[in-house]
């Protein structure tokens, strides 16, 4: 069998870490024997090498190449490529992973779509990864279509005699930016980019000890001769315009403006930002026009002006109102209707604490040259935000909290400027937005995993993109609604106990979803029928398992869940097995999914005892007192042995 992918791996003393990447890869929905895996060691020191010598001896798919170390991560790539046999290479880093499936989607879109490059979503555990590029699938991506230049990691897939064709290889030796200078002429080269957004396919993770090559302080000098290499391939392959001006942009964004912003630039120590400040204010004059900065955001054009002036006090006095700078997103209702979550909010600015106000008639939004002061620099961006309060814009975002993989939900919004009275010609700007929680397509089309979705909103708004969770609320741990069960999936919205912000539950909970606080009183059995009232929301009609339980013996019956008359919860109808029924208490348990790959059962707070009147309702047997004291017991020590790990680990550290 051909092999489609060569997935190459550079590693370089990745101890555990390259555990989740050896697991992911071994997990790939494609056959074992349609893609190989290469490790390429660059004279690892640690007991990697060993490791993977003994994973090659039991996986065919596997091999490792030895090398003496190069220094970085771009030779070792090379020689992956030399050695693959795949008709795409995918590259990953030691200490990511993968989605299960990314293998076999990300090839299957590349053949379809024809795709030199593949990008498959990517989801950032402790580190940044692009958020727009994946909103969503783009089939046939440019750089002029589509923000490619916001990817320029590795991490995706190449069509192997693409790279041979055009003799596209890594720049080798210790270095920066070898990855900018290889991608960006794959995108400029390639007769198509795919980008494959419904499935996180790549999971870039910060590890805990930030040793990651990304995370090192670097040296300025270095690290700008580097981008200058960047610089160069745009040059070689674009014509001087806008197009050229875009994809500069992208490096005074990300890798100037924003090191030299609010938290980040005061972050550094004081001499390391001079040095940083200087090596950019010479890139910046040499080699970008005024076509490269007229296209950011409004308070990144100020830093840019600042930048280009030489004018390092007052980028960093304008960093400091910046830091004060934050968006806060207050809830307003949460329900369920037609089978979707329904999330009001309200969204603006604050500064120092207090809401952001700005002139209600601003005069001289137009930036010509570096402003005066910093006054005139907030009075520049307050008064561009008035004006351009038309094109703000604000998103929702489910994030899962165990892999950071997050999609868009659809929102409807409405902008809102609100009179100021106690300060006079003085406005607040609200974002006003509603919310479309699907369970059955919340994550890209498909329901969202089992486990905790934290909700998050996303605001572009007066020269910021910002994010923040939804919240505070006042009382902390309550539920936000009832839950409900739509596409196979039972979720619960509900406050987080230390945050007090907004996240769902799916699949998870047992207690918090109200099931025990049903009345025994409330189910009735009329003949062989059985009606529960429960809190549940449901769609539809909606299939359900219930599970009956007396002693040894365990089984199952069929029930329906409908919505309720006044649209508060559900009603379980049931048709009984009213002969099984006779002798012992039975417990019910509810099956809320019962087509799901590892069904689950809710207990209900009642039992079912059959007789010759017939099947009567009675309260749940509860265990005797000792056992609630050993339970209680177990649960106290389990909490204690936490709190001892938590101060062993944090002593060790």
């Amino acid at each position: 069998m051909p092999v489609k992918v060569s997935v190459i791996v550079p590693v370089y003393n990745p101890g555990t870490y390259i555990e989740d990447c050896v697991a992911s890869l071994l997990r790939q929905s494609l056959p074992p024997d349609e893609y190989e895996v290469i490790f390429v060691d660059d004279g690892s020191t640690d007991g990697t090498p060993a490791r993977l010598d003994a994973l090659a001896a039991e996986q065919d798919r596997v091999t490792v190449v030895h090398q003496e170390n190069s220094g970085w991560s771009g030779k070792p790539r090379n020689v992956g490529i030399a050695a693959a046999k795949g008709e795409y290479v995918m590259f990953v880093d030691n200490d990511d992973y993968l989605g299960d499936e990314a293998l076999e989607r990300m090839y299957d879109y590349g053949v379809a779509n024809g795709a030199d490059v593949v990008i498959g979503k990517m989801a950032g555990r402790g580190r940044p990864v692009p958020v727009e590029l994946f909103r969503r699938n783009h089939p046939r991506a440019t750089v002029e279509n589509a923000p490619l230049i916001d990817s320029l990691t590795p991490h995706k897939m190449f069509r192997r005699a693409f790279l041979d064709d055009i003799g596209l290889r890594f720049p080798e030796g210790r270095r920066r930016l070898e990855d900018h200078v290889f991608v960006t002429e794959a995108f400029l080269r390639a007769d198509n980019v795919s980008v494959l957004s419904d499935y996180v396919c790549y999971y870039h993770v910060r590890r805990d000890d930030a040793s990651n090559a990304g995370f090192q302080r670097f040296d300025p000098v270095g690290y700008f001769k580097n981008l200058r290499e960047a610089l160069d391939v745009v040059e070689q392959y674009t014509e001087p315009g806008p197009v050229r001006d875009k994809l500069y942009r992208r490096w005074l964004r990300n890798e100037m403006v924003e090191r030299l912003r609010g938290r980040r630039l005061l972050a550094l120590p004081a001499d390391y930002r001079k040095e940083l400040f200087d090596e950019i204010h010479g890139v910046v004059v040499e080699r970008f026009g005024p076509g490269v900065a007229a296209g950011l955001q409004p308070t990144q054009q100020i830093v840019a002006a600042l930048i280009g002036a030489d004018r390092f006090d007052d980028l960093v006095a304008f960093a400091e109102w910046e830091a004060s700078v934050a968006l806060k997103a207050e809830p307003g209702g949460i329900r369920w209707e037609d089978g979707e979550l329904r999330i009001e909010l309200s969204a603006e600015y604050s500064s120092g604490g207090r809401r952001m106000t700005y002139p209600a008639r601003p005069s001289g939004t137009r930036l010509d040259g570096p402003p005066e002061d910093v006054a005139e620099a907030v009075a520049w961006v307050e008064a561009d935000s008035v004006a351009r309060f038309g094109t703000a814009t604000a998103d929702l975002l489910l994030r899962e909290r165990s892999s950071a993989a997050q999609y868009f939900q659809p929102v409807e919004f409405t902008r809102e400027i609100v009179p100021v009275e106690e300060e006079g010609e003085r406005v607040r700007l609200v974002l006003r937005a509603t919310a479309a929680v699907d369970p059955a397509t919340a994550a890209g089309g498909a329901p969202p995993a089992a486990g905790l979705w934290d909700v998050f909103v996303r605001v572009k708004l007066g020269g910021w993109t910002k994010e923040c969770r939804l919240g505070p609320v006042p009382h902390k741990g309550r539920t936000a609604g009832s839950a409900g069960l739509v596409g196979g999936r039972v979720v619960l919205p509900y406050w987080t106990e230390r945050q007090g912000s907004l996240a769902l539950d799916v699949d998870r909970a047992t207690k918090r979803l109200g099931l025990g606080s049903l009345n025994p009183e409330e189910v009735t059995v009329t003949g062989d029928r059985l009606s529960v009232p429960l809190t549940l929301r449901v769609p539809g009609d909606t299939e359900v398992r219930l599970r009956f339980s007396g002693g040894s013996t365990t089984f199952d019956v069929p029930g329906t869940l409908s919505p309720s008359a006044d649209g508060t919860g559900a009603a379980l109808a049931a048709v009984l097995p009213v002969g099984r029924l006779k002798g012992a208490a039975w417990r019910v348990a509810l099956c809320p999914a019962p087509d799901a790959g590892e069904p689950r059962f809710l207990p209900l707070p009642f039992a079912l005892r059959g007789g010759m009147g017939g099947v009567q309702v009675v309260r749940k047997p509860q265990p005797g007192v000792a056992l609630r004291l050993a339970r209680k017991a177990r649960r106290v020590l389990g909490r204690i042995r936490g709190k001892a790990a938590s101060r062993i680990k944090a002593w060790r550290r």
